[in-house]
């Protein structure tokens, strides 16, 4: 494998800091859904990232699941583009008598249409095939706008605030989450917005994590966002320390040219993928914010 280090540097930056010792180093993965199913296989609990709009990574990711369970291998499949409140019905619909096709269409209608499915359905489409839990793992928008608004208390019980930890968030992860929304927005929101949208994070996070628990035993593939896969901030940190220890976090990454700007402890591998063809998001942002 390649190496590439965690740094916010150019690339002849990290050139130099890495003939000084200076950066902590990543494995990158080859973008092959062979070597991606191998480490799959290695691994009981994998969380992969994506950039939701990229078709090269899903199309990669679902070659690769597609070879895991052609193996034999049944880990559970879970999804961010799904909300926790809709897991009974999915779970009906998977042990329903109806055709693949009838059961990954009615499936698919349960998502959050915020989503582009043709990107999400071969997912769907595997864990009907192969007969294996589909975790709907995320909060929804809606309970996610009122942690926000109101706290962790206006979505979650005094006892699941203490079992998924969200009574005393640590204020490294609120500070590098807080970054990471301010960084994610263009930085075209106000000071004030960004601790309750890292609050929201953090609940997200924690949420999947939550989801992920009664599959852990028997293994499963998370599938959400790279800032949800990191290991420092994301949903690896709210795993015990036996399923920390377990996990495997890889983030997929577009290779625009330059180094990625990855923190210290990020992934534990990266696959880089072509970028995907898209008008600058910032620029959105920044005529919306005026």
């Amino acid at each position: 494998m390649n190496v590439i280090l965690h740094c916010r540097r150019s690339i002849a930056a990290i050139a130099l800091a890495a003939a000084a010792g200076g950066c902590a180093s990543v494995d990158v993965m080859p973008a092959n859904p062979d070597e991606l199913a191998a480490q799959l296989a290695r691994h009981p609990v994998a969380i992969l990232g994506e950039t939701h709009d990229n078709a090269a990574q899903h199309r990669l990711r679902a070659a690769a699941l597609a070879r895991l369970y052609e193996g034999g291998a049944r880990p559970a499949l879970a999804l961010e583009q799904f909300d926790r409140g809709q897991q009974a019905a999915i779970d009906a619909l998977l042990q329903a008598d109806a055709p693949v096709a009838e059961r990954v269409d009615r499936i698919v209608a349960l998502g959050d249409r915020g989503w582009n499915w043709t990107y999400y359905r071969p997912y769907v489409e595997l864990a009907v095939t192969y007969r294996v839990p589909l975790i709907a793992a995320n909060l929804s928008r809606a309970d996610a706008l009122r942690v926000a608004r109101d706290g962790v208390g206006a979505a979650f019980g005094p006892a699941e605030q203490a079992a998924m930890r969200l009574q005393d968030v640590p204020a490294d992860l609120l500070r590098a989450q807080r970054r990471e929304v301010d960084e994610g927005h263009c930085h075209t929101l106000p000071a004030d917005a960004l601790e309750p949208m890292a609050r929201a994070q953090v609940a997200r996070d924690a949420t999947m994590a939550a989801m992920l628990q009664p599959v852990l035993p028997r293994g499963v593939v998370l599938l959400a966002g790279n800032g949800h896969a990191r290991r420092d901030i994301g949903v690896v940190r709210y795993l015990s320390p036996a399923d920390r220890q377990r996990a495997v976090s890889i983030g997929l990454i577009e290779d625009d040219g330059h180094a990625p700007e990855l923190p210290r402890g990020a992934f534990d591998a990266i696959i880089l993928t072509a970028a995907q063809p898209r008008p600058d998001p910032c620029l959105e942002l920044q005529k919306k914010a005026g």
